[in-house]
């Protein structure tokens, strides 16, 4: 290190472009970044939507709803809200089947961490289903027409 910055003051530059680019090299070959890290990095940039609206949850049944006396494995259901869409969504330990409102096509993504998620498409419909259950938080991203609406993180 001090070499480096030894010859960068000799020479009488400023060049901070230069110096930046001989750190780089020296911290990729003294301390490489694990290619797993490098990869969780970059998949969780892709669940970066700038233009995406965010639906809030406006309904929990593990906090809104009452309790039915005797009843066992009962789904989860969830409403999520942008004020122009809303998703309704039943988790149960065999997946999850939900609908779009006001009812219409679209792409669905099942985003459970930095993982590209499972891939939905709802019917005309609005309605959507997967077998597979998220285990632990997750949350959706649909894109119907031209726009994009993400679900708030849960845990399922």
């Amino acid at each position: 290190m001090n070499a480096i910055n030894d010859d960068h003051a000799l020479s009488g530059t400023d060049d901070h472009g230069g110096l930046e680019e001989e750190l780089r090299e020296a911290a990729a070959i003294l301390d490489p970044v694990p290619a797993q890290l490098r990869q969780i990095a970059v998949e969780a940039y892709v669940l970066h939507d700038l233009d995406a609206r965010i639906a809030e949850l406006t309904f929990d049944s593990l906090v809104d709803a009452i309790p039915v006396r005797g009843a066992v494995d009962v789904p989860r259901m969830l409403t999520f809200d942008t004020g122009g869409l809303t998703v309704d969504v039943e988790v149960t330990a065999h997946g999850l089947m939900g609908q779009v409102l006001p009812p219409q096509p679209a792409a669905i993504e099942v985003l459970d961490g930095p993982r590209a998620g499972a891939a939905l498409t709802a019917d005309a419909m609005g309605r959507f289903t997967t077998d597979a259950p998220p285990t632990g938080p997750f949350a959706l991203r649909l894109r119907t027409g031209g726009e994009v609406v993400v679900t708030e993180w849960l845990r399922a």
